[in-house]
């Protein structure tokens, strides 16, 4: 395919896939379930926190997470006591277990009293063209706070040559407001020509097949090159082509 032929593929899987029907079985149902701005951040964050593994189990855990959160992140995260946190150690998924999960609700908190929330931090940090940059200060931040050694490997660094997939997806589900209902755009502080697209197996397989990715490792100097080539096919949106490499390659098998 040459450009013009790739971008119309594209473009026709991003409507196929970008729509409400997507959210059924994808773990964004998650903060879906909660309409204050507050609470869909947070619901998003942890959610997007877990993705990996199977998604029936990532959703299910997601959703025993939100109820061990009283379903009212924002405010269990402000205002829990230490017994509110003990009622936690019953959580696991996969390698973050119930010390992590606490860990990331007095890390949340930190954020919440000390720096205006999740939005000011990321936007105060995201440079013209990337918020990957962004990513590692937050990461700094989240664990500027007393903290165990071993939670800091569930927030990626991609000055570390991450390709910190799982918050390039949070980045989407906040930022991206096109009007179809999937991700919430409820963060006008930041462009979705900022994103980058949320690079694992299937979309990097994917892309190695349209020959938007030649780098054979899923990390940081892989997802600039994709980004790249995605800005290339739309400099405005350039991670609404995540829908069409993960619908490829795990609805259709591309």
């Amino acid at each position: 395919m040459n450009k013009t032929e790739l971008k119309d593929f594209l473009d026709n899987k991003v409507v196929q896939y970008n729509n409400p029907k997507f959210i059924e079985s994808d773990p964004i149902q998650v903060p879906h379930q909660f309409s204050i701005k507050e609470d869909i951040e947070i619901a998003g964050f942890l959610t997007a926190t877990i993705s990996w593994g199977n998604r029936k189990s990532i959703i299910n855990n997601a959703k025993r997470l939100m109820e061990l959160l009283d379903n009212s992140p924002f405010d269990f995260v402000i205002n829990h006591t230490e017994t509110d946190l003990e009622n936690m150690h019953s959580f696991v998924h996969r390698t973050f277990n119930s010390d992590d999960a606490i860990q990331f609700i007095k890390s949340l908190k930190h954020i919440y009293l000390n720096h205006n929330g999740l939005e000011t931090l990321f936007a105060k940090h995201t440079e013209n063209d990337s918020v990957q940059n962004a990513i590692s200060k937050f990461k700094t931040t989240f664990f500027e706070v007393e903290h165990l050694q071993r939670t800091k490997k569930h927030i990626s660094d991609p000055l570390k040559n991450s390709a910190a997939k799982r918050i390039n997806m949070f980045l989407r589900w906040m930022v991206r407001n096109d009007k179809t209902g999937v991700d919430f755009g409820i963060w006008n502080s930041l462009s979705p020509a900022q994103l980058s697209c949320p690079l694992d197996v299937h979309s990097g397989n994917v892309a190695r097949k349209l020959g938007l990715l030649t780098r054979k490792q899923n990390d940081a100097k892989a997802l600039l090159e994709l980004d790249t080539n995605l800005r290339n096919l739309d400099a405005n949106d350039p991670v609404k082509y995540d829908f069409a490499l993960f619908g490829l390659g795990v609805f259709e098998g591309f």
